[in-house]
């Protein structure tokens, strides 16, 4: 692993804009100093971290990882079985030679050149060894409190053969002023592994976020996320891959996005089938107000015999100034594969609204419960627990919009 020639392709690609999404000017938003007492930024965050279902003790889970801005200052395990690390004590060790930056580019964009440049090699790396069945979630949490600031970390889960883990991300920000998070993820799911991610994020409406997440599943590992993002936001660009590499590999992406005020989001989901008998199913589901705009990209690339994938985009209007645009993608690159999709964009139905009125609610009650009824997702194989903070969160979000 050459860390020079790493930075060096990252400073070329510093002005390279994404593909997708709003451009920003990363010179805009200079690294933030350290934190002068990260722990007193935590207790006043505490019903901020709440708010994301993160439990910053640790002792709910299998362990905790939290970072102030490039700060990490929790890091908690638990059980045997799963280690946590930060990135920069992991590149110590040599554990993570075979997967620094192997499945993401450095230079993919200005974003990634940007977490190789200016997040100081942090950033959590989670470890499930093999064999191990890691029953409760690994907490981290990247927190931004420096404003104008970028934050930048670059993340590395590895769940090993026929392992099993569950992480749970917060990521959210205490500040009104513009900032910037662009973090880097990469995940690798070994032979009969299974990894369920789960993404709640809390931005403030001046925040512009741009994640790079790449995820690598072996023969008959399972990979699910679920994303959801229920705050207004000035702009968010994601497209998270998906490869599945070994036969009967399978993925499911979900998310759920609330965009409201002048928010902008561009939220894609790409899983390549790159072997026989892979499977992949991507669900997204948006909700827009105000003057938001939400576009939703979606594509399944099938390149094996026998792999099968399904896209469901819904989007709900809920006013005249706002706007959803979905593109579902399919490409059969060989015969002998089953794909296919379907989208829907449409307002409240007022025969519904009206029937419930009928039933005694009011027109407010009537259109809370519909707007919960769209915005629910299967949130099968997740924690009671967390099902429940999810669960509560999507009634919130319907009852405020």
């Amino acid at each position: 692993m050459d860390l020079e020639e790493l930075r060096e392709r990252a400073r070329r690609a510093l002005d390279k804009p994404a593909r997708y999404g709003p451009d920003l000017d990363i010179s805009s938003f200079p690294p933030p100093p350290k934190p002068k007492s990260p722990q007193d930024i935590l207790k006043r965050s505490s019903h901020l971290l709440a708010s994301v279902g993160i439990d910053p003790t640790g002792r709910k889970g299998s362990g905790a990882y939290i970072q102030v801005d490039e700060e990490p200052v929790e890091l908690k395990t638990n059980v045997e079985g799963v280690r946590v690390l930060t990135l920069s004590g992991a590149i110590r060790e040599g554990l993570v030679e075979d997967y620094f930056w192997k499945a993401i580019p450095v230079d993919g964009d200005k974003y990634t050149a940007a977490a190789e440049l200016f997040g100081n090699h942090e950033g959590y790396v989670i470890i499930a060894e093999r064999g191990a069945k890691i029953k409760r979630p690994i907490y981290t949490c990247l927190l931004m409190s420096t404003p104008g600031s970028i934050q930048a970390p670059h993340n590395i889960i590895i769940v090993e053969e026929g392992a099993e883990l569950h992480a749970i991300t917060g990521c959210l920000t205490m500040m009104e002023a513009p900032g910037l998070h662009a973090g880097v993820s990469e995940y690798y799911v070994k032979k009969g592994g299974k990894l369920t991610y789960t993404m709640i994020h809390e931005w403030s409406e001046r925040t512009h976020v741009r994640p790079r997440t790449s995820v690598i599943v072996e023969e008959g590992g399972q990979y699910a996320s679920y994303y959801i993002n229920l705050t207004p936001t000035a702009s968010l660009q994601t497209d998270p891959k998906v490869y599945l590499m070994g036969e009967g590999a399978k993925a499911y992406l979900s998310s759920v996005i609330v965009s409201k005020g002048n928010s902008l989001m561009d939220i894609g989901g790409t899983v390549y089938l790159k072997a026989r008998n892979t499977s992949a199913e991507i669900v997204s589901k948006s909700v827009t107000k105000d003057r938001a705009e939400v576009i939703t990209r979606s594509l399944i690339s099938a390149e094996a015999p026998g792999s099968k994938g399904h896209i469901e985009c819904d989007g709900l209007l809920l006013s005249e100034s706002s706007r959803i645009l979905t593109l579902p993608s399919l490409d059969a690159r060989v015969d002998d594969v089953q794909l296919s999709h379907e989208a829907a964009v449409g307002r409240l139905n007022e025969d519904q609204i009206y029937y419930l009125m009928t039933k005694g609610f009011s027109e407010k009650e009537a259109v809370d419960m519909l707007i919960k009824g769209f915005m629910e997702i299967k949130l099968e194989g997740l924690p009671k627990p967390l099902v429940r903070q999810i669960e509560a969160s999507i009634e919130m979000a319907a009852a405020g919009l």
